[in-house]
């Protein structure tokens, strides 16, 4: 008998998963990159156990979201579409017209999948303009990128 063959593949579920809290401190930090390292946290692909249909990421709070960076010109020149549900309802908003706090929320919202999970996952993201937030009970742990 191969003894390879005796490892089993651990799969998580909503009973096995450690869920934990994060705080990101926004100051600086570049929309898109720290965007994209916020949703690995969320997905939970950072973690050993990572299981793809499974809420198994930790809780992410952003503070001092006013202080996100945007590259280039992307301020004046970044459009973000929606539509109303009515015919011709599509309305666009450039980047600077944009509350800081959902820039962030819209960016980390493209990188997570786009099906039910993907809407639970966003659940798990917490955006703040300034330096308090309410969840000092969860003892957020700091994370850096």
């Amino acid at each position: 008998m191969n003894p390879l063959s005796t490892y089993k593949t651990i799969s998580l579920n909503a009973a096995t998963v450690d869920k934990k809290w994060h705080v990101v401190d926004a100051e600086g930090q570049t929309l898109g990159r720290m965007a994209s390292q916020i949703a690995a946290v969320v997905r939970g692909k950072n973690k050993p156990g990572f299981t793809p249909h499974v809420d198994c990421g930790d809780n992410v709070i952003v503070i001092n979201a006013e202080k996100v960076v945007l590259t280039g010109f992307k301020s004046d020149k970044k459009e973000y579409l929606r539509h109303t549900g009515y015919p011709g309802g599509q309305r666009s908003t450039l980047a600077k017209n944009m509350k800081p706090s959902r820039l962030i929320e819209e960016a980390v919202r493209g990188m997570l999948p786009k099906n039910r999970l993907g809407r639970k996952l966003f659940t798990n993201l917490f955006v703040y303009e300034g330096t308090e937030h309410p969840h000092a009970a969860q003892q957020p742990k700091p994370l850096t990128f």
